[in-house]
Order: C-alpha cells, then sequence, then structure tokens
C-alpha cells in the first residue's frame, strides 16, 4: 500500500515538475528559507584547487543555487572561492543562494562546536550558512574511538542560530531510533536530515517517516554507484546505476540522460539531490534533470530496482567499530 502511494506521489511530481517537486509541502516544518530541490555536491571534488573552485564557479553559472560543502571534505577553501567567482559571474548576492556544511566527527564536544562553524565559514569565506548539519551520529571520543554522543552536540548546535551565523540546523546519516531520541530531547528540531538515497536505496518508509514529522530529505549520492567513491570490491554489487537497462529504456523514452533520469526522480520525491562532478558537460547535463519528466510507468520501473538491488553504498560502520543506520534498509 505505501509503494502505492509512493507511485501517486511520484506521478503528481513528474506531471508538474516546476510546481510540486520543488516545493512539496514541508509542513509541520522549521525550515527558514526555500532549500532548493537540485543541488551541487562537493564531497570528493578534489582534483585540484583551481578544477574546485572552477567547477563550483561553472555550478552556479549553470543555475545551481544550492551548494553542499562539508568540513570533512577537505576543500572548502576551494569551494569558498567558486562561490565568490560564480556570483560575481553572474552577479548574485549572498542571500541567492542556499549554502549547507557539515560539522564534522572531531568537533562534537560541545566547547568545540562553535568552533568548528567559524572555521567552516572562515573556509568558505562567508558570514552564515543556511544550513548547518551534524554529519554523523558519532564523535571522537578521547581514547580516539568513535562514540554516541549526538545529543550532548546537538544541544550545543542548538545555540548556533542565536548567533546569526546559522538559519536551520540539521543532521545526516542518522538511524530511526538516534532521529527518536534526538527530538525527544531536542528544543529545535532538525528542519533537514541528509542521507544516502538513490533508486538502489529508495527508503520509502523512511522518507514518509520525515514527511510526517515536517523534516526534509537531502539525497546524497542520487545517482548510486557511479560516485567514483564507491569502486566494485564485491562481485556482490548491482550494475552500475547510469547503466542499468531499465533506466536506460527510461532514457529512450524521455529523451533525458541516464543522470538526469535518475535526479528527476530524486526530485520527484520531495528530495533535494545533490549530483557532484568536475566536469562542466556533466555539470550542466546534470541541471537539465530540471526539465526531464518522468510518467507513472517510469516511476514503477524504477520502484523495482530498489527491491531488486537494494544495496547501500555508503556504511563505514565496521571501520568506525560503531553500528549505524540500525533499523534501515541495506544494512
Amino acid at each position: 500500500m505505501l509503494s502505492l502511494f509512493s507511485a501517486t506521489l511520484l506521478l503528481l511530481a513528474s506531471l508538474s515538475h516546476t510546481t510540486l517537486a520543488d516545493q512539496l509541502p514541508l509542513s509541520p516544518s522549521t525550515l527558514i528559507g526555500s532549500i532548493p530541490h537540485l543541488g551541487f555536491g562537493t564531497w570528493n571534488l578534489k582534483v585540484s584547487h583551481s578544477n574546485t573552485s572552477d567547477a563550483v564557479s561553472a555550478a552556479i553559472q549553470a543555475g545551481y543555487r544550492h551548494i553542499d560543502c562539508a568540513a570533512a571534505y577537505g576543500n572548502q577553501k576551494d569551494v569558498g572561492q567558486g562561490i565568490k567567482e560564480g556570483m560575481k559571474k553572474v552577479r548574485l548576492k549572498r542571500e541567492d543562494l542556499w549554502i549547507t556544511s557539515k560539522l564534522w566527527n572531531d568537533h562534537h564536544l560541545p566547547a568545540k562546536v562553535e568552533e568548528g562553524l567559524n572555521e567552516t565559514l572562515k573556509e568558505l569565506g562567508l558570514d552564515y550558512l543556511d544550513l548547518y548539519l551534524m554529519h554523523w551520529p558519532v564523535g571522537n571520543a578521547p581514547d580516539g574511538t568513535l562514540h554516541y554522543d549526538y545529543v550532548q552536540t546537538w544541544r550545543a548546535m542548538e545555540y548556533l542560530p542565536s548567533t546569526g551565523k546559522v538559519l536551520n540546523l540539521g543532521i545526516s546519516n542518522f538511524s530511526p531510533t538516534q532521529l527518536r531520541e534526538l527530538m525527544h530531547s531536542a528544543s529545535i528540531k532538525p528542519a533537514v536530515h541528509q542521507m544516502e538515497m538513490h533508486p538502489y536505496l529508495q527508503q520509502v518508509d523512511w522518507l514518509m517517516h520525515h514527511r510526517r514529522h515536517g523534516i526534509h530529505v537531502t539525497a546524497y549520492s542520487p545517482l548510486g554507484n557511479s560516485n567514483p567513491t564507491y569502486l566494485p570490491d564485491s562481485t556482490d554489487l548491482p550494475p552500475p546505476l547510469l547503466q542499468n537497462k531499465e533506466i536506460l529504456a527510461i532514457v529512450e523514452k524521455a529523451n533525458c540522460t541516464a543522470a538526469q533520469v535518475a535526479l528527476a526522480w530524486g526530485r520527484s520525491r520531495g528530495t533535494s539531490v545533490i549530483p557532484k562532478s568536475s566536469h562542466v558537460s556533466r555539470i550542466e547535463e546534470n541541471y537539465g534533470a530540471k526539465t526531464c519528466i518522468l510518467w507513472s510507468d517510469d516511476t514503477r520501473r524504477i520502484e523495482a530496482l530498489g527491491e531488486k538491488y537494494l544495496h547501500r553504498f555508503n556504511n563505514p560502520s565496521s571501520g568506525w567499530g560503531v553500528d549505524l543506520f540500525e533499523g534501515l534498509d541495506g544494512v
């Protein structure tokens, strides 16, 4: 029954992609501002300093108004330079962009939270962020291990909006139990939850849970295993998403590229998608997803991929010595 509801929602979104897909209701939500549903990701955007800056600038020139960053990516200074250059070339004001960044695990101690934000703002060359996320629900313990400290970290983050340096707070990579515990103790509800989400990891129940609670979802790795980080290390992996025959069949029918089909599907569900590329042609291609329209039979095909090839690509649990994503698909 939930799958049918999902298909109906997807069909409605595809029929009116410029209104519904861009402005699906978030109520009751605490989100300040309107987060663009097609953003530009910067994870692993580190070919070179100049390439990173040029790629971000090109994204802004192509029309992207949502840039996703993180301290852990190690490239925020170059990303900030690209933001500055792109804004200048397109004659934008700071308020024309939505900039997200994330607090890394090494700044989870309450006394270090604002320090982490200040370092990010300095690297990006900005006065404020539209959204600041807790990157993971774990932080560095004194003995060098990782431990669950998200409640105390969140309480420290709740102070940040009062400084004027952050408009919205959110989380990333939380499990249902962790989100429930955080919501129970929070004074400020997370406005956004960023998570891995693509046709191979659709997480319909989890997505609907966020909609019921007015929490917007941003999907990272929206192109699935096209991300070079997810290099094949097993023969048990699904085929590359953008080469999947079901996606290619939709490509021919919709007159869109495979990447545009995957991104249009993500946007039609009401999620923000944040693809990354260091190539101008791909950056522009991905932005073309805004005009790619999917129909009900297309979404049914994509839903079937989630059942057949269910796979979570980003899960550092074993390497970090902690349990992540408990109770979620693909674990």
